[in-house]
């Protein structure tokens, strides 16, 4: 029987790659493939702290295979073929240089790069591999650059493999989430076992809607967290060999020459090895390697709040009023202040309107910088919304885009994409960010994406591409990260938020630049104002699934009453409270009760700070019978004396060794339905 669910799952994922790119149907075929033979019924087992930490062993795995298949000049862990010809099956057509080591956090922080230098014989190709390994946190990465240094149109490169390689993992489950539909499941763990036909998994659309970039790939001899770092349509496939798992990755569609001096990249693969029987160890290892190497210096948990800016009578003069009435103890609570989508001149709606990103002169006729100001004075500072890579006809952005050929990818008067990939266009665009930023004094830039990229990506190669598939979407994604990191450099301090219609851009290079603040548009409220019936089990599964890969994220749940502001106990949330407690959802995470979106069912999860201390958060949901709850933590010191205590009722305290707590645990009776507990910890 698993013989022929593999092969029903093989023909649905080719029946996939034959599907239009960012059409429900292939999100639908993709979903249906994974669950032939995957489940969302995974339970973990307890470990002691002992188990989770980095072992040498492991270290020493990682660096074994970085030297062997990265740092190496024979086989390397990327392919990607030239004139018809592949890299690795014709080695000897390229001069190979592998440069030494920085000093570490030179490049990255807490890495040592390497830049390994491949120089086409034949032609004017240069390929510089840009290799970091981390090795306190048994990790390494990689991307692949090539550019064209001769004068005339290189031969044509295709099959461009960031990743190619195989894993010593022996027999291998998969571990991964789904994307963001929106749905009430989004971010949904699932686990399968991997066979012998490739699993093939795609961005929708080029975006992370069917599945999140990240992989655990947990072996029977070694395991693996893999994540592709590609804000575009990226492509994994996974396939079990004999010796362990075949991993490939790349942006899915990539087949043209470069013109001369001309640049394309891969996607970034990194890998974090580990070793043990517990799958979470290899999450927890990601998650600790991402918050201390990858996230942007300062980032921390956030409280948002927002100030009305968007209401038909708001001025500047009301909006400082209300900024100053706020009592000192809100304003110490909340880092910035949210303004949405409308602060610009719009004729019927904020959606007919991007492309003016100054703003409304009838609402606000003094500098908008004034609010920033009152804002700062009480230490919070402006988070505002724009949405620069589409522009409504007659804006300033549309007005500059059609003059120039090449800056607008249009598909009909009301839908476009403002073209990226156009040095010109991303320099002009980029201006209009740091103009806004310095006229509004702007501390978190929220960057919004509303429609699917792709369809404009391809329509544009086929009217400036040259013939070439997957030009504009390399230039487009690789000139996204420039414009980010030139924003960032400017204006120090200045943190990023990556919306994109609500999480359809979490991979790990959009990570090293911003935190997404509103996670999934599941949460967003009807045209009435109201949440969705289910939103609380919703926020509180999808708080569950997210927290696999990604420490820092936020989104709210609009509904009052102490049970739902104890379902907004996420790291970066619009609810003003549990901030002390908020702080250990960026350390250890750790999976206690699956009750999915089953009301019937408990749903608990744990984060922990180096067992020294933590926080247990169990949802009991509106329809769970049993007032009994056994909590039995993990990721502690089993001789350890722990102290454990309700956050309602501080006084009673239990006292229990760790392994009491993670084997025996503690029984909770739980009466009031639905009912959030949070259960606190600290090491005596």
């Amino acid at each position: 029987m698993k013989r022929i669910f593999a092969l029903l799952q093989a023909l649905f994922f080719v029946i996939s790659s034959f599907a239009v790119s960012d059409s429900n149907f292939k999100f639908l075929v993709d979903r249906a493939a994974l669950e032939l033979t995957g489940t969302t019924q995974v339970e973990f087992e307890p470990m002691d702290a002992s188990q989770a930490r980095v072992l040498q062993a492991e270290k020493d795995s990682c660096r074994s295979w970085y030297n062997e298949n990265v740092l190496c000049t024979d086989k390397p862990a990327y392919n990607f073929t030239v004139g018809g010809k592949s890299l690795r099956d014709n080695i000897d057509s390229w001069d190979i240089s592998v440069g030494g080591e920085s000093e570490i956090g030179a490049v990255y922080r807490g890495g040592k790069t390497s830049y390994i230098t491949l120089t086409h014989k034949e032609s004017g190709l240069v390929a510089t591999v840009e290799a970091t390994i981390y090795e306190e946190y048994a990790t390494c990465e990689w991307t692949v650059f090539i550019n064209n240094t001769a004068e005339e149109n290189s031969p044509v490169i295709k099959d461009f493999y960031a990743a190619d390689c195989v894993l010593p993992t022996g027999k291998t489950d998969v571990y991964l989430n789904k994307g963001t539909e929106p749905a009430a499941d989004d971010f949904q763990l699932i686990k399968s076992g991997i066979g012998f036909i490739p699993m093939r998994f795609t961005a929708n659309g080029g975006r992370t809607e069917s599945f999140l970039p990240y992989f655990n790939l947990h072996g029977s001899e070694a395991s693996a967290t893999l994540a592709v770092g590609w804000s575009g349509q990226w492509l994994t496939s996974i396939a079990q060999t004999f010796d362990g798992v075949k991993i490939k990755a790349k942006q899915e569609t990539f087949s043209g020459f470069l013109k001369a001096d001309e640049s394309i990249r891969s996607p970034l693969i990194t890998l974090t090895f580990y070793s043990g029987d517990n799958a979470m160890k290899g999450f927890n290892s990601f998650r600790r390697f991402t918050v201390d190497c990858v996230y942007p210096e300062g980032t921390k948990p956030v409280t948002t709040s927002g100030v009305g800016i968007e209401w038909p009578e708001s001025t500047i003069d009301s909006v400082v009023a209300n900024i100053n009435s706020i009592p000192d103890w809100f304003a110490e609570a909340t880092d910035y202040y949210w303004v949405d989508a409308g602060w610009y001149p719009i004729k019927t709606n904020w959606g007919d309107s991007v492309g003016n990103w100054f703003v409304d002169p009838k609402r606000f006729d003094r500098s908008f910088a004034e609010i920033s100001q009152a804002a700062n004075a009480k230490g919070i500072g402006l988070l505002l919304w724009h949405e620069p890579e589409r522009c409504s006809e007659g804006t300033e952005v549309y007005n500059e885009c059609i003059k120039h050929d090449g800056w607008l990818i249009e598909e009909d008067e009301e839908r476009n994409c403002v073209n990226l990939a156009n040095e010109d266009c991303l320099e002009y665009i980029t201006g209009i960010m740091q103009r806004s930023i310095t006229q509004n004094g702007v501390n978190c830039l929220r960057i919004d994406s509303i429609p699917e990229p792709l369809p404009y990506w391809e329509e544009a190669d086929s009217r400036w591409g040259d013939g070439r598939k997957g030009i504009t979407e390399n230039h487009y994604v690789t000139n996204l990260y420039r414009m980010l990191d030139t924003l960032v450099e400017s204006n120090p301090g200045l943190m990023i938020d990556n919306c994109c219609s609500g999480g359809k851009r979490l991979d790990i290079e959009m990570s090293r630049r911003s935190i997404p603040l509103w996670r999934s548009d599941y949460n967003c409220m009807d045209g009435e104002g109201k949440a969705k019936s289910d939103i609380l089990q919703a926020t509180q599964s999808q708080t569950y699934g997210i927290s696999f890969w990604l420490p820092y994220n936020g989104t709210c749940a609009y509904v009052d009453g102490e049970y739902a502001d104890r379902t907004n106990i996420i790291c970066c949330s619009q609810k003003n409270g549990y901030i002390g407690i908020r702080g250990y959802m960026v350390d250890n995470y750790y999976p206690l009760s699956n009750g999915g979106l089953d009301t019937e069912k408990y749903l608990a999860m744990q984060f922990d700070t180096d067992a020294k201390e933590g926080m247990a958060l169990i949802y009991k949901r509106e329809n769970v019978e049993d007032s009994s709850y056994k909590l039995r933590l993990s990721g502690l010191e089993s001789d350890t004396v722990y102290e454990v205590y309700d956050y309602d009722n501080p006084d009673t305290v239990y006292e229990k060794k760790g392994n009491e707590l993670m084997s025996d645990g503690i029984e909770l009776t739980i009466n009031e339905t639905p009912k959030a507990v949070i259960m606190l910890y600290r090491a005596k």
